[in-house]
């Protein structure tokens, strides 16, 4: 798992709650289940059975891989249309290329992270590179989708290449725990990716047996997933593990602690932490278009069919 890291973290910025904080409590943990997308790739569907006035403004994610392909195996997903919100593609392991028909594009690797806002809507296609595809390899990342405030669903698309050298990193007071701030902000240090719905995002690599007990905003929701290893969330230490999400409640700070001893595949517990201000608007999804009403969604149809959303590019280089 080679997102960036460093080898000593106590050089970093260090994070804690301070002395006065209210833990949140853990609601629920749920168990995701696995599935294929695009043309293949395997999936696990990180908030499959959890209610969604948990998730807001966070609309569904999947963890990709982590898988081995095999000469000829690698697959991507085809030209597809998106409307009304974010997707966010942080890659682990392995290489995708990213094209859209706004102009936006390009490839991401071991801890890049592309940023796409559909807005008004655009299609656009991931796919390995045909090196990949010919000797095969690792592939392992998460997609994420964002949702967008009805006042932003119509916006222009915007596209972000965030390099995995841009994340902001910090550490626990120990030195236990890595924490890769993609987007928002954890005790005022700001990631880089830009967003219009307010969130955080980060990737945190803890040591067996390290804890961390991070400050969280009350105003935002608070979402753990698993991507490896094995250990427990909450002050009350409910057991996680390797595809599994902790729903946290209200509160201002949150705890995550990994196992003492944890496999030799997976040396750490590697976990995404978001959090993000409900949007509590309606919301109408189908498919690859999230908005507010039934109506718009049947525009949002409608634009596509008519090839309102854009056109494939006659040559786009995969």
């Amino acid at each position: 798992m080679p997102a960036v890291t460093v080898e000593n973290p106590l050089t970093l910025p260090r994070v804690a709650a301070p002395a006065q904080h209210t833990p949140r409590p853990v609601l629920a943990v749920t168990t995701a289940p696995s599935g294929f997308e695009g043309e293949g790739f395997p999936v696990r569907r990180a908030f499959a059975g959890i209610n969604y006035r948990y998730l807001d403004p966070f609309i569904m994610m999947d963890q990709m891989g982590e898988v081995e392909y095999a000469p000829g195996e690698p697959k991507g997903t085809p030209w597809h249309p998106h409307r009304g919100f974010e997707t966010v593609t942080y890659l682990i392991d392995g290489t995708f290329i990213h094209q859209d028909s706004n102009g936006g594009g390009g490839t991401i690797q071991n801890g890049d992270t592309q940023w796409m806002t559909a807005g008004s809507g655009l299609l656009h296609i991931e796919a390995p590179p045909e090196q990949l595809v010919m000797s095969g390899g690792l592939f392992h990342g998460l997609q994420l989708w964002v949702n967008l405030p009805a006042a932003d669903k119509m916006m222009d698309p915007r596209y972000q290449d965030i390099r995995g050298g841009q994340v902001q990193l910090l550490t626990s007071p120990d030195g236990g725990a890595l924490l890769r701030v993609i987007a928002g902000e954890l005790d005022g240090h700001e990631g880089p990716g830009i967003t219009h719905t307010p969130i955080t995002m980060i990737h945190a690599t803890l040591r067996p047996g390290a804890e961390i007990t991070l400050p969280w905003r009350q105003d935002f929701n608070g979402l753990a997933y698993v991507l490896a290893g094995r250990g427990a969330v909450g002050t009350d230490h409910r057991p996680v593990h390797m595809g599994q999400t902790a729903v946290f409640g209200d509160g201002s700070s949150l705890t995550v602690r990994a196992d003492a001893t944890q496999d030799a595949h997976t040396p750490d517990l590697e976990i995404v932490l978001l959090g993000g201000r409900p949007i509590r608007e309606p919301m109408a999804h189908y498919g690859p278009f999230v908005m507010n009403t039934q109506d718009e969604l049947r525009q949002a149809m409608d634009d596509f069919r008519a090839g309102r959303l854009g056109t494939v590019p006659a040559v786009h280089g995969m």
